[in-house]
């Protein structure tokens, strides 16, 4: 042991291109994992993204469901009645608009009479006190 060889200059340089070429093989090896692992990141995030597009058309289904079993509050009903009253307002608008029925051929008497008891009690009663204060149509007040 006392006696050591001295390594010859090739042996390094030998290591040295076996050591290179190792990293260039593991080089390419690691572009190709890269790219794999790029690919599957991108499945992963249109899976993804798939599924959160699956959620949330759930979640707005499940609130329309909702929406629609949900008793009505007093804003809606006001809301319906301002509407129903518009539509009345615009009837009353074309029914005075519509030339007068000779006779009693078809609704046996006036339009107003044969639609009154169709409509709420509230607004026929309305109707006939504005009808007996007014006298006329055009006088009457409109409510709101």
């Amino acid at each position: 042991m006392a006696n050591r060889r001295t390594t010859p200059k090739e042996l390094p340089d030998a290591v040295r291109e076996a050591v290179e070429r190792t990293v260039q093989a593991t080089v390419g090896g690691a572009q190709n994992t890269r790219e794999r692992t790029r690919d599957t990141l991108d499945e992963l995030v249109k899976a993804a993204e798939a599924q959160a597009r699956e959620v949330r058309e759930r979640v707005r289904d499940a609130l329309g469901e909702l929406e629609e079993r949900r008793p009505a509050s007093q804003e809606d009903v006001s809301a319906l009645r301002k509407e129903l009253r518009a539509i009345t307002r615009r009837l009353d608008a074309i029914e005075d608009r519509l030339p007068a029925k000779r006779g009693s051929s078809s609704r046996g008497g006036s339009a107003r009479k044969a639609k009154s008891p169709t409509r709420s009690s509230k607004v026929a009663a309305a109707r006939s006190a504005a009808k007996r204060s007014s006298g006329s149509r055009s006088s009457r007040p409109r409510s709101s």
